[in-house]
């Protein structure tokens, strides 16, 4: 240790006075810079943030339950589109007691006006197609899911035999499908 040339000087003691400047001041610069976004930022991408995902269960859906009500079996939220605002996709059926009902799958967009109920956009699975859905999910702007078919009108509903994993991205305006191989026994 090397002895002192001196008593300390008077200026380079720190006091709490200089303690709560410089936490002032930092603070003032780090507030400063949330605040101020870049000349290319987009201004989706502040609105992205605050505009909640549609909620499933809030929506209409083109398909008549006969009386029973609809249930959301899965759901995924993302901006598919790249337009700033989230989508929800949702998987959804008639609640039954039996059997395995037909299943769609729609993304929702926001409703026309705040407070209403979100609106489908596109139909990527109709239930008229008389399909279930397996291994949903959304991996960055693709959805993926598995299909779950039947091979002929004689197979009983209860049990799909056919099955074919999907994919559907948005370009060009709307969503398009890839489909998988087709493997024939589930």
């Amino acid at each position: 240790m090397q002895p002192s040339a001196g008593p300390a000087l008077p200026h380079t003691r720190t006091r709490s006075v200089h303690w709560i400047s410089t936490a002032a001041l930092l603070g003032a610069i780090i507030g400063g810079g949330a605040l101020v976004q870049p000349a290319d930022a987009s201004p989706h991408a502040s609105q992205a943030a605050v505009q909640a995902a549609p909620d499933p269960a809030r929506a209409t859906y083109p398909f008549d339950c006969a009386g029973a009500p609809v249930e959301v079996a899965g759901r995924a939220t993302g901006d598919l589109d790249q337009d700033g605002r989230p989508e929800t996709v949702a998987v959804v059926h008639c609640r039954a007691e039996a059997g395995t009902p037909p299943t769609g799958v729609y993304v929702l967009a926001a409703g026309a006006s705040p407070g209403s109920p979100p609106r489908v956009v596109a139909t990527l699975v109709d239930p008229a197609e008389e399909r279930s859905i397996t291994g949903f999910g959304l991996q960055g702007g693709t959805i993926r899911a598995t299909v779950l078919g039947y091979s002929s009108d004689t197979t009983p509903r209860c049990c799909p035999d056919q099955k074919r994993a999907y994919t559907w991205r948005w370009r060009a305006g709307r969503y398009y499908a890839t489909p998988g191989a087709l493997a024939n026994s589930v």
